[in-house]
Parts: structure tokens; sequence; C-alpha cells
């Protein structure tokens, strides 16, 4: 059975746990139980899961606030659970950030397809068949996702690499930040606005190494990429 990743499962109810656990376990997953949400980040920053799933009422701190706080480190998929017929909750989850949302009671083989979708919805982009974008000294090379400025090698996260490749494939055309959700996370995706801004800001602080600054925003409407035109 091919390995899916890892999947970090906040909850109080050891039935819950024992649940995923058995159902994650078969589909090819490692599955890492939590039962309190004041040991939820230090779990988090210790395993580097693949996808969270996240139970809204926890001991210690709660999911909501988690799930801020998860989404603030890294996007790492997550997928709330909540009791079934609290719409509010569900609705301010996907507001901070959460990916997908699973109600109690729920299936165990539907959870575990849940976890599949949010895993496929944030892959990378396929880029195998596209080619090589060179602007003055910024290079990007699709078919082996590397980036480099001059001699040195930038370390971007798959997102930012399909999100600054996705820019520079069309040079001072404007994205609004929907656009840009749709085009790099999904049409299906639940996340908000502010993770293009979060992602966007990152490939900046990356690309200081640039003569001038390449993502540029347009205020009121969203982002563009503007290479030197001599580099056309």
């Amino acid at each position: 059975m091919p390995y899916l990743g890892k999947v970090l499962v906040v909850d109080d109810d050891p039935s819950v746990l024992e649940l995923v656990k058995l159902y994650g376990e078969r589909e090819g997953f490692n599955v890492i139980g939590v039962s309190d949400g004041n040991l939820v980040l230090s779990a988090f920053d210790r395993e580097n899961p693949d996808v969270v799933i996240l139970d809204i009422m926890l001991p210690g701190i709660d999911g909501l606030t988690l799930c801020r706080k998860l989404k603030s480190i890294r996007m790492t998929p997550i997928i709330l659970l909540t009791a079934k017929g609290e719409e509010a909750d569900r609705v301010l989850g996907l507001e901070m950030g959460a990916d997908d949302y699973v109600s109690k009671p729920f299936s165990p083989r539907e959870l575990v397809a849940r976890i599949k979708a949010v895993q496929r919805r944030t892959q990378p982009v396929d880029a195998v068949k596209y080619g090589k974008l060179k602007y003055c000294e910024l290079e990007i090379q699709a078919d082996i996702r590397k980036v480099s400025i001059g001699d040195s090698i930038i370390e971007l996260t798959p997102k930012e690499f399909d999100l600054l490749y996705h820019l520079a494939q069309n040079p001072r055309r404007v994205y609004t930040r929907d656009d840009l959700l749709t085009a790099v996370w999904g049409c299906d995706y639940f996340g908000d606005q502010r993770t293009v801004d979060v992602h966007i800001r990152r490939l900046r602080e990356k690309l200081k190494g640039l003569q001038c600054e390449y993502i540029t925003t347009v205020w009121g409407v969203g982002y563009q990429f503007t290479p030197p035109s001599k580099g056309e």
C-alpha cells in the first residue's frame, strides 16, 4: 500500500481518534492523535503533518483559534469537525482558513475521502509540460520546479512556486485575489483571500535579492508580475 502522508487528528474523544486512525491507516496514512488543544502547536511543529483534522470543541485552546494559528504558521490543509447543525462555526472556520469541514457524527470513509480531496486540491499544479521563463536575473524552470537569481537557487514551497509561475507567465496582467485562488488553489478551495496575501508576502521576502520588485500590488484590485522592460 502506498504511503499517502501524515494526518494530525485533534479531538478529545478517544473513540474518534481510534476510528480515524483505524480507517486512515488502512488507506496508507500515518495518523497521529492529540486530545488537548494546548498540545496541538507543539505536535504540529514536531510532526509537520500533510493534513490536520481539527475538532472545534476542545479542552484548552479551542479549534477555531487553533485553525487561525496553524494557518499563520504553514498553509497546511485543515478539515474541521463540527457538531451537526452548527452552521455559524463552520462559516467562521472557513473564514479563518479551514479547507473543508465534516459534521459529527461522520462516516469514517467520507472523512478519508475528504482528506484525499484536500490533498489533491493543495498539491502543486502540474508544470512538467511547461518550459522556462527568464526575466533578467530571475529564472523559473517549471519542468524541474526550480527558481534562481543568477547562480543562487531560491527555495520555495509548492504553492509559492505555483503562484510565482502563474504570475510570471502573464507579465503585467493584473490578477485579483480570487483569480489567483482559483488558478493556484482550485475552484473548490474554501480558504479566503488572505491566503494569497500571505504567499505574496513570503514570495517577496524570498525574492528580495532581485534588483527590482517583480511582484507589485495594484491597490484595490490585486497583484501583477512586472519585470524590467529590457528583460522581456
